[in-house]
């Protein structure tokens, strides 16, 4: 069983991934998605948004970490994918999944699904463009409106060259809105021979094993279920890919809230060098509002924190104790 940590557009960035690789469980990550468009785009944009290409491709706790490009022009994603490949990742992805309008709009993620021929002809061009021991994978949804082309999709990816592929278990106008149509992926495995990822509402471990038995999926990427409890890679590791009994054992339990509390005090020092001051409360708040999702003490924190925009008043009680709530207490 494979665990992946999925791309999040404006959430699950370089700083988050360490977070919560560090925690453990989690077998490769994919990038946030580069934005192609007409242009070769210069070695800083990739190593911007993928750090961990200076570090060999992983993150500091040693994860994998594939580069995702998001475009539609076949030339122009294969000159940036061989233009990635030679900075050392482990891997290229192509984004066939993103549902937001403004990327739609411009003929860029899920929108392409509803040409699976051009689907092809953009896999088979990065394919050919970067070396052959680089795995090329994909992420798809099951369509735009519906999700009667789900299987021609897959089917183009696949013969276009993709290694792998992950199936977001919704359309594109079903968005984030449950459930996830977990069946559908065993309609999907029937037609193509690459292995499938299932991925797609995927909160706890009940979650995965219900998605392990009507996918037919072995491997599964968690998204924002892993952001809400960083815990869940492992704790779904533990349950449904048994390990010895010592190993078992030795296993750490679940991080509990001084741990994640320490997650947030290192997530926020490694925002200084990226984030302006005035944003950086900001992008503690939104991952303490996943994390109030599982976790009562992050409830309280978010709601003594959610009207603080000060930077230093917000370092001082996260680090200082000048906050009642920096053990967790009241």
């Amino acid at each position: 069983m494979q665990l992946l940590l999925a791309p999040m557009e404006g959430l699950l960035d370089h700083h988050l991934r360490d977070m919560l690789t560090r925690v453990g469980g989690i077998d490769r990550c994919v990038s946030e998605f580069i934005r192609v468009t007409d242009t070769l785009l210069p070695e800083r944009v990739f190593l911007r948004v993928i750090p961990e290409l200076a570090q060999g491709g992983r993150t500091p706790a040693g994860v994998p970490v594939r580069g995702q490009l998001l475009g539609s022009d076949p030339v122009c994603l294969a000159e940036n994918a061989a233009r990635l490949a030679s900075l050392g990742p482990t891997g290229v992805d192509l984004n066939f999944g993103c549902p937001a309008k403004i990327v739609n709009r411009h003929g860029g993620g899920a929108s392409l699904l509803d040409d699976p021929e051009l689907l092809h002809r953009i896999m088979r061009a990065v394919r050919r463009a970067v070396p052959a021991g680089l795995p090329v994978s994909a992420k798809m949804r099951l369509g735009t409106e519906d999700d009667r082309r789900a299987e021609d999709c897959a089917r183009a990816l696949a013969e276009g060259g993709a290694a792998e592929i992950v199936v977001h278990a919704r359309t594109r106008r079903d968005g984030y809105r449950p459930p996830a149509h977990w069946h559908r992926l065993a309609a999907l495995r029937e037609v193509v021979a690459v292995p499938l990822v299932a991925n797609g509402e995927i909160w706890t471990v009940d979650d995965a094993r219900r998605c392990q038995a009507a996918s037919g999926c072995r491997d599964l990427m968690l998204g924002r279920g892993m952001v809400a409890d960083p815990g869940l890679a492992r704790a779904v590791r533990q349950a449904l890919q048994p390990v010895a009994a010592t190993q078992a054992q030795d296993a750490p339990p679940a991080p509990d809230w001084p741990q994640l509390l320490a997650l947030l005090r290192q997530f926020w020092a490694g925002l200084d060098p990226h984030v302006t001051p005035r944003h950086r409360p900001g992008r503690l708040k939104q991952w303490l509002n996943f994390l109030r999702r599982r976790h009562p003490e992050a409830e309280a924190a978010y709601q003594r924190w959610r009207a603080v925009t000060d930077p230093v008043r917000l370092q001082q009680e996260l680090f200082d104790g000048a906050g009642p709530l920096a053990d967790g207490s009241r």
